[in-house]
C-alpha cells in the first residue's frame, strides 16, 4: 500500500474495540497561566484518536485547566515522585513534553525524571518547545532516551540542540538544498537515537537507521496559515496520540504532519492553532477514514 492507504488504515477505528484499545496519552503542562499550549496539544492527542488523554499539570494549575478542558482529564503532578506514580499505570502508552512547560531548574530536573522514568518503560516521549531547549541546556549532552522518542524542533531549536549540523543546513529551496536538509536530519536523529521531525515549510522527517521523510508544505500543498502561534504544540499532539494509539514513531510523524498541513489547508485563511484539532474529523472523513 501507499502512504495514504497505509496512513487511512492504520487510523481507522474498528466496532470491537474499545478506548483503552486507541492507548492513553499524557501531556504535561506548565504551571498557572501557562497552560494553553499543553491544552492544544491534548486537544489534538484525543481528536486523532488516543483513547484517552490527560494532562498533568503542577496542583496550583489544576482549576485553570478544569475551567478549559472536559474530555482530557486532569492529574496533579507535584514532583517526580508523582510522576512516577503515573506511569506506574501500563495504560499510559506515550507522554508529550514541552508545550509551555517551562526552563527553569525545576523544569530541567523533571525532564531528567522523565527521560529516565520512560525509559525504564520503553514509553515514547514527545520532545517540543520548551523541552528541547531544556534538553539542549544538558551539560553532558542529550542523553539515551526511550525507545520511539520523537524530537520535534523549528529551525532555532534545531540550532541549539545540534549547533554543528545547524550551521550547514540550508533553508528550503531547491533539490540540492532539499537533498542537504534531509542529511543532516538523519544525522541528527542518529545522534539523538530519536525521530528528529524539522518543523518548516520543507518539513523533514528521519529515522536513526537512516529512513528519511518529506513533508513538502509548498506550491499547491502551501499552507502559509500554519505561521501562527500555538500550531505546532496541535503538531505535537497529533503525533503523542498516534504515538498513544501503538503506531510506531517514524510513521507518526509522517503521518501527523501530513495531517496537520491537509487541516490548515482545508481551514484556509484565518486560521488559529485552535482550528487545527476541530477541522482534523472533516479532514479524516475526505480520506475515507
Amino acid at each position: 500500500m501507499g502512504f495514504e492507504e497505509t496512513m487511512i488504515a492504520g487510523l481507522r477505528k474498528h466496532v470491537d474495540q474499545h478506548k483503552f484499545d486507541h492507548g492513553h496519552a499524557l501531556v504535561l503542562s506548565g504551571g498557572v497561566g501557562r497552560g494553553g499550549a499543553a491544552r492544544l496539544s491534548a486537544r489534538g492527542a484525543l481528536r486523532i484518536g488516543a483513547g484517552l488523554v490527560t494532562l498533568g499539570c503542577p496542583p496550583a494549575a489544576l482549576v485553570e485547566n478544569a475551567s478549559r478542558l472536559d474530555a482530557v482529564m486532569l492529574q496533579p503532578v507535584r514532583d517526580a515522585q508523582a510522576l512516577y506514580a503515573m506511569l506506574e499505570d501500563r495504560r499510559i502508552s506515550a507522554v508529550c513534553a514541552g508545550p509551555g512547560f517551562g526552563l527553569g531548574a525545576r523544569e530541567a530536573g523533571f525532564l531528567e525524571a522523565l527521560i529516565k522514568l520512560a525509559g525504564r518503560r520503553a514509553l515514547p516521549l514527545v520532545l517540543d518547545a520548551d523541552a528541547l531547549t531544556l534538553l539542549a541546556r544538558m551539560p553532558d549532552g542529550i542523553p539515551v532516551l526511550p525507545v520511539g522518542s520523537v524530537l520535534t524542533p523549528h529551525e532555532g531549536e534545531f540550532a541549539r540542540i545540534f549547533p554543528d549540523l545547524a550551521a550547514d543546513l540550508p533553508s528550503s529551496g531547491d533539490a540540492e538544498a532539499r537533498a542537504q536538509r534531509r542529511a543532516l536530519v538523519t544525522l541528527a536523529a542518529k545522534r539523538a537515537g530519536a525521530v528528529v521531525l524539522l518543523k518548516g515549510a520543507d518539513t523533514v522527517i528521519a529515522q536513526p537507521d537512516g529512513r528519511v521523510w518529506g513533508q513538502d508544505a509548498t506550491g499547491p500543498r502551501a499552507a502559509p496559515w500554519l505561521a501562527t502561534a500555538g500550531s505546532g504544540d496541535v503538531l505535537a499532539g497529533f503525533l503523542t496520540g498516534l504515538c498513544a494509539r501503538g503506531i510506531n514513531s517514524f510513521d507518526a510523524a509522517r503521518w501527523a504532519a501530513f495531517l496537520h498541513v491537509e487541516c490548515a489547508r482545508d481551514f484556509g485563511p484565518g486560521l488559529i492553532a485552535e482550528d487545527l484539532p476541530e477541522k482534523l474529523p472533516d479532514v479524516l472523513r475526505r480520506l475515507g477514514v
